[in-house]
């Protein structure tokens, strides 16, 4: 006996459906699912496509069922009402609070991961999804619940997570085979890496050097690679202490000069639910950076050697 040609939506695709329309917007029904409000619309947007119809009329300030959406969100309630009366699945573990973070690489690895555990231990019940974003494209608007970019906060309403600075470092092994370096100029005789992602514009500006931007060497569209270079004496990097501390705290890379400058892009985070675990990662985090910032940078002078 074959079985019926029957197409199933998701569950998770039902309860963002049955949300928005009991609270009217796809933002409110986000705050209750703790996902986004864009995660909201596509799982709506792939029922409506099994199902062929619409359920919602668009271009309203407040979401309007359509007479289809009346007559699926009664038959959808009732379903999700059956679902949530099985004991089976009102277990602890089934409380849990999925949150997922996209990120740059380098900040992933250097300073999200590191400081990770405090949060995981005093937040339990917040099951904790990480993806490496790309760093080059300073785009908001994926289905994570919170995102780290590299860019320009304002442009998107983020909140700035340290406010870096950047400055010269090189590795050792790259300094015994150039002439000293006693004061900025003396760049001129070392090769400089390139990143998109970090100018040496802001810190030729702060040294007093009327120089272009190097357009000689290899360039790299990851600052971590950047700083990898720079370790295995490829080249001088312009470095975030924040994002260099190991290397610089293990003597494998060194601060060449006490000149700091802004760099050209911050990194910044977008929560994109006003409460719940998304709100409540993201305040971490920025206490957590603010302190990184804070300490790396008084480390890294601290190494500075004096000039002669």
């Amino acid at each position: 006996m074959s079985m019926p040609d029957i197409r199933y939506p998701s569950i998770d695709g039902l309860r963002a459906f049955e949300a928005s329309a009991r609270l009217g917007s796809f933002e409110r029904a986000a705050d209750e699912l703790n996902v986004t409000a864009s995660a909201v619309g596509k799982r709506v947007a792939t029922v409506e496509d099994l199902l062929g119809a619409a359920l919602f009329t668009r271009g309203t300030k407040a979401l309007a069922l359509t007479t289809t959406g009346k007559e699926y969100l009664a038959q959808v309630a009732a379903a999700l009402g059956l679902l949530a009366a099985v004991p089976l699945h009102q277990r602890a573990v089934q409380r849990t609070q999925r949150l997922r973070v996209t990120t740059p690489p380098t900040f992933a690895r250097q300073v999200l991961v590191p400081h990770l555990e405090p949060f995981t231990l005093a937040h339990p019940d917040v099951e904790l999804e990480v993806l490496l974003s790309i760093p080059y494209l300073d785009v908001a608007g994926s289905d994570a619940d919170v995102e780290v970019r590299n860019g320009h906060a304002a442009a998107h309403g983020g909140t700035v997570l340290m406010h870096d600075v950047v400055l010269p470092v090189a590795a050792p092994a790259l300094l015994a085979r150039l002439p000293p370096m006693r004061v900025p100029a003396d760049l001129a005789h070392a090769p400089l890496l390139r990143t998109p992602l970090e100018p040496w514009s802001p810190w030729f500006a702060a040294a007093g050097l009327a120089w272009p931007e190097p357009n000689q060497g290899t360039r790299l569209v990851d600052l971590g690679l950047t700083l990898e270079a720079a370790v295995s004496g490829q080249g001088v990097a312009l470095a975030r202490p924040s994002l260099a501390r190991h290397w610089l705290a293990s003597g494998a890379l060194v601060p060449l000069f006490a000149i700091t400058a802004v760099p050209a892009h911050q990194y910044y985070v977008l929560p994109h639910a006003r409460h719940g675990a998304a709100a409540l990662f993201a305040d971490w985090l920025t206490g957590v950076c603010e302190q990184v910032a804070a300490q790396s940078l008084a480390t890294t002078l601290a190494l500075v050697s004096p000039v002669a």
